[in-house]
C-alpha cells in the first residue's frame, strides 16, 4: 500500500498530478480509507504509468477515461481498446516525424551558426555555393530557401 505521496514519489510526478487524475475520473481503481484518503496499491502503479503515457502521447483525458472503463469493463472490449491503441499509434508516428524534421532544422542551424562564427558573419553562409553545404544539410537548405 502507497500513500498519494508515495506513489506520486514512485512515478516521478507531483501529487497534485494523481489528485488531477483523481478528480478528472481516471482513477477509479483507487481504493480509499475509511476516512477518505487514497491508497495506493502496486498494480495500481501499472495503471498509473499507462496514463502518463497517454496524455504524453497528447491523449485526450476523455479518451484515457474511456479506456479505463473499457478495461474495467471486460474483455467485450478489446478491439475498441485496439482501436483506441492503433489510433494512438498513428498520431505518435506523426508526431515523431514532425519532431525528426524538426530536429533536422535544428541540427541545419548549429552547422550555419557555428559556420557563421568560424567566419565572423552570416554573409558567408548566405553567399556560399550549394556544392559547399555539406551533404547532410542540402536537404534542410532547400526547405528553408525554398528551393
Amino acid at each position: 500500500m502507497y500513500t498519494i505521496g508515495e506513489m506520486a514519489k514512485k512515478l516521478g510526478v507531483a501529487p497534485s498530478t494523481l489528485r488531477y487524475y483523481d478528480k478528472e475520473g481516471l482513477l477509479p481503481f483507487v481504493e480509499r480509507s475509511d476516512g477518505g484518503t487514497r491508497i495506493f496499491k502496486g498494480e495500481d502503479f501499472e495503471w498509473l504509468q499507462v496514463i502518463g503515457c497517454l496524455k504524453k502521447t497528447g491523449m485526450s483525458l476523455k479518451d484515457i477515461k474511456n479506456f479505463i472503463y473499457m478495461t474495467m469493463k471486460g474483455d467485450e472490449t478489446i478491439e475498441d481498446r485496439l482501436n483506441l491503441f492503433k489510433k494512438q499509434r498513428e498520431i505518435v508516428e506523426k508526431q515523431m516525424e514532425e519532431l525528426k524534421n524538426t530536429l533536422e532544422t535544428v541540427k541545419f542551424k548549429c552547422w550555419y551558426y557555428e559556420t557563421a562564427k568560424k567566419s565572423g558573419t552570416t554573409e558567408a553562409i548566405k553567399n556560399m555555393n550549394y556544392e559547399n553545404i555539406p551533404d547532410e544539410y542540402k536537404a534542410v537548405w532547400k526547405k528553408i530557401v525554398g528551393q
